[in-house]
């Protein structure tokens, strides 16, 4: 489970840093969560108009480009993972961030549908699979103690981004056109995180002479396992049901929550809530997901993730049983409320419960197999909730007819937690 660490590596950066050298690796791991924006379902969304009156795409075929640009994306995450645990994030980020500027650069040139799926296709894979992994797997290298907290304070980039950088792309679109906006978001990239990332991402703490929490090289005194890097090998974690317990929980909730989102309105306007009403909803997701971001990796520090997964799954379940009720303003608030503290301990779980486990030596590989799965669960979100209307009276029984799948997951949660499932090979227990 351990690796003897390789000779230290001398970083003048490092050495003179004022403060523990992970926090610097957070902070350019957040702003390159941020940075993902172009690729995630928030930033492709504004163009979606664009490419159907400009290229001549029906809607559904712009949708189901994307859907199957999202599952071939993330086909490639297994081997980023691989290659994160054998060159470390600061070469690999250099590379992905490189092709994914080039990405958006090329997207302002598409003219018809396959230069629209090619490019769904490097959006996806670049930018919210390999680059989303990278930061999570640095922040994961860094920490131990605090992991919890720092992925925590991670996923407010993400949150940040999707509040502030939408209606400036929009704004772009209406004064540049689509394929200007697309050039210019390359070139920022280019400028800003290609540089910043180069410079700042760091390897594992133990090349360095390090170690993960700790400010100062270990004493001479230190034990072999505070050198060294632990880890569960990805062929046994594979096989644990603890691995796929946070793995399909997280198809669940991601696939679950996405296709909630994307039919947000019609589910609304089902139940008789106006437009505007049920676009209030996005203030309370979008505060609430942050704080329960941060408070949730505050409470992984103190609490077993199996545990908390419960708690979260139990809450999915319940609101999206009670979904087809919600009718006047203040439930309409107490929805998006609800969905924040879920989602936010979702990112805030999953972000940090697979290097809790299996440690950090094969961080990267372990996690970029469960991030192919995570995306390929939200691409079939939306299609599931499509049945409802599609082929019953409304989404209301399809709601009710997938409520138990996370209620069920929160009772196998507990059951893990509660009996300790996999203990003897898991890096740390509950």
């Amino acid at each position: 489970m351990a690796s003897s660490p390789n000779p230290a590596v001398s970083s003048a950066l490092i050495r003179r840093s004022p403060v523990y050298y992970g926090w610097i690796v957070l902070a350019i791991s957040t702003l390159g969560m941020a940075a993902t924006l172009p690729g995630q379902t928030a930033g492709v969304s504004l163009f979606i108009d664009a490419f159907i009156e400009d290229l001549g795409l029906s809607r559904s075929a712009v949708s189901w480009f994307y859907t199957a640009a999202t599952v071939l994306g993330s086909l490639a995450l297994p081997l980023v993972g691989r290659l994160l645990d054998r060159f470390g994030p600061r070469r690999m980020a250099v590379g992905i961030i490189a092709c994914f500027a080039a990405s958006c650069v090329g997207m302002s040139w598409v003219s018809g549908w396959i230069g629209v799926f090619v490019g769904f296709v490097c959006l996806r894979g670049f930018g919210q699979g390999a680059l989303g992994l990278i930061n999570n797997h640095s922040v994961n290298l860094w920490f131990e103690r605090r992991r919890g907290l720092a992925v925590g304070i991670l996923g407010l980039g993400m949150a940040g981004a999707t509040a502030l950088f939408p209606p400036l792309i929009d704004e772009g679109i209406q004064a540049y056109g689509w394929q200007t906006t697309y050039l210019i978001m390359g070139g920022l990239l280019a400028v800003t995180m290609l540089p910043l990332g180069a410079l700042l991402y760091r390897d594992a703490p133990e090349r360095y002479g390090l170690s993960a929490d700790e400010p100062a090289a270990p004493a001479e005194s230190s034990s072999e396992d505070e050198a060294t890097v632990r880890g569960v090998k990805p062929d046994t974690a594979y096989r644990t049901w603890t691995f796929w317990l946070f793995t399909v929980a997280g198809v669940c909730t991601a696939g679950f929550g996405t296709g909630l989102l994307f039919h947000h309105f019609s589910i609304l306007e089902e139940v008789g809530v106006g437009r505007d009403l049920a676009a209030q909803f996005f203030i309370p997701l979008g505060v609430v997901t942050a704080a329960f971001n941060v408070g949730t990796g505050w409470l992984v520090d103190r609490y077993p993730p199996r545990f908390l997964l419960g708690l979260q799954l139990t809450l999915f379940g319940a609101m999206m049983g009670l979904l087809p009720v919600v009718n006047t303003t203040v439930e309409v608030w107490a929805y998006g409320s609800v969905f924040g503290v879920a989602q936010g301990m979702q990112q805030a779980l999953l972000g940090s419960a697979y290097a809790y486990y299996f440690g950090r030596l094969h961080h990267g590989t372990i996690r970029g197999l469960a991030n192919t799965v995570f995306i390929g669960g939200t691409a079939i979100g939306p299609a599931v909730l499509a049945l409802g209307p599609d082929f019953m009276s409304g989404f209301a029984p399809i709601l009710w007819i997938i409520t138990p799948i996370p209620l069920l997951l929160a009772l196998a949660s507990f059951g893990a937690w509660v009996l300790n499932w996999d203990a003897s090979v898991l890096v740390e227990t509950d």
